[in-house]
């Protein structure tokens, strides 16, 4: 859900670019990239771009996706500079906090080639894990009651609520659709009159989007288009996990894309205050194994600051546009994360003047607090206190294909990622 990828600038008709993505020409809102023009490389995620991309790092990036063998090379490099890092030290928990990070160690089997005295946990970095029952409860009762269709990405359908999850719902008549983009939601509420309700989960790299969303249904006064808003914060995650004396994390590998929305100055204080360093990594194999070589370097120096691994996509500030899309669109609330409890300021909810576009207000919608799934342990991975083979459902009643706990249903889930690479068994 956080991927973005590097788009060519073919046409532009008003707010709406197509962009050439490696051999497939697909549309994009350019709201949040106004100064965007024909020829530019945008980063596009989830229809929109999120940013213009300068030259050095377009074909940086083109050249990562082109080139195995310059991957594999980079990787062996990495491989002999961690090894050689890591010598003497005492052992190290490092916490990969993104999703997509996760499924990538896993994937490519990172944690088979880290030396001995490192160790990888996965945290809460996957939007879809975090949403709470009571958050999915709602979008399941709504739907059920038919009082309007219920959009989201896939993900997000078969994520369980205490009773069913929204696949099961539609399985019952209810109206559910899987979409790609909020853009796609707002262009079926130009087009039909009935009700259209975005679920929108996700962290600060999918919040401009929906907030670009709702304002384009203002300026539009789509009476029938509204958002269940489940967006999360990570720096204030991150703050609670550091603030807990049982964490004993030694470093922390943060998110690439959302750091390019937020930037990577919003890991410092926190690096400062916990004495814990981070490192913002991009998501090839070697960008993250340069981000953990960051992290031992600044360990054994005793510094605790933030490297930039990522520095083709992050800036120190991120995306200004972005962030004041969230701004004007959100209010920062405190926000219930499954497996973290109740985060101070660390969820979204529209200001006053988008409040016609809530849909938790429209439907009278309450989110209750509901137990986790029997024998489920998603609160503990999410907070890195467990593994997923530490789960006694792992492998056995929790499956990608009757998942009990959402870390299971994502892609970019630990226990998803563990399972499908086989990465508990190692």
């Amino acid at each position: 859900m956080c991927l973005g990828v590097p788009g060519k600038l073919e046409d532009i008709n008003g707010d709406i670019g197509a962009a050439r993505v490696g051999a497939i020409t697909t549309p994009v809102n350019l709201m949040l990239t106004p100064e965007a023009r024909v020829g530019d490389f945008v980063m596009v995620h989830a229809g929109f771009a999120l940013k213009v991309m300068d030259g050095a790092a377009v074909a940086e990036t083109l050249n990562i996706y082109k080139s195995v063998a310059q991957t594999r090379s980079r990787l062996d490099e990495m491989c002999a500079r961690l090894n050689e890092t890591a010598k003497g030290l005492a052992p190290v928990n490092l916490m990969e906090v993104c999703g997509t990070h996760t499924v990538a160690i896993a994937r490519s089997g990172i944690k088979a080639r880290l030396p001995a005295n490192v160790a990888l946990i996965s945290g809460p970095g996957c939007p879809v894990c975090v949403t709470p029952v009571g958050e999915i409860d709602m979008a399941v009762e709504l739907a059920l009651s038919r009082r309007a269709r219920v959009v989201s990405f896939g993900d997000m359908l078969r994520v369980p609520g205490s009773t069913l999850n929204l696949e099961a719902a539609r399985g019952r008549g209810a109206k559910v659709d899987i979409v790609y983009s909020p853009g796609q939601a707002l262009a079926m509420a130009g087009r039909e009159e009935e009700e259209i309700v975005f679920l929108a989960v996700g962290f600060e790299t999918t919040a401009p989007i929906i907030a670009a969303a709702v304002k384009t249904a203002a300026a539009a006064d789509l009476a029938n288009f509204s958002v269940l808003v489940s967006h999360r914060l990570i720096p204030p995650a991150l703050d609670a996990l550091l603030s807990d004396p049982n964490a004993l994390l030694d470093g922390l590998i943060c998110p690439g894309h959302v750091s390019t929305v937020i930037g990577w100055q919003a890991y410092d204080g926190l690096a400062r205050r916990y004495k814990v360093p981070c490192a913002v990594a991009g998501f090839e194999p070697g960008d993250i194994l340069e981000s953990i070589v960051m992290l031992l370097e600044m360990i054994r120096a005793g510094q605790a600051g933030v490297a930039n691994q990522y520095s083709r996509s992050v800036r120190r500030e991120g995306s200004q546009p972005a962030r004041q899309a969230i701004e004007e669109v959100f209010n920062v609330v405190d926000g219930d994360w499954r497996g973290l409890g109740t985060i101070k300021n660390s969820a979204l909810r529209l200001r006053p003047r988008f409040v016609r576009f809530d849909a938790a207000v429209k439907y009278e919608l309450q989110a209750r607090r509901v137990p986790e799934p029997k024998g489920c342990r998603c609160g503990d991975i999410l907070s890195g206190r467990s593994a997923p083979a530490d789960c006694r459902l792992f492998g056995v009643a929790c499956l990608p294909e009757q998942p009990v706990g959402p870390c299971m249903v994502s892609s970019e889930g630990a226990c998803s990622a563990a399972y499908l690479y086989g990465e508990a068994a190692g």
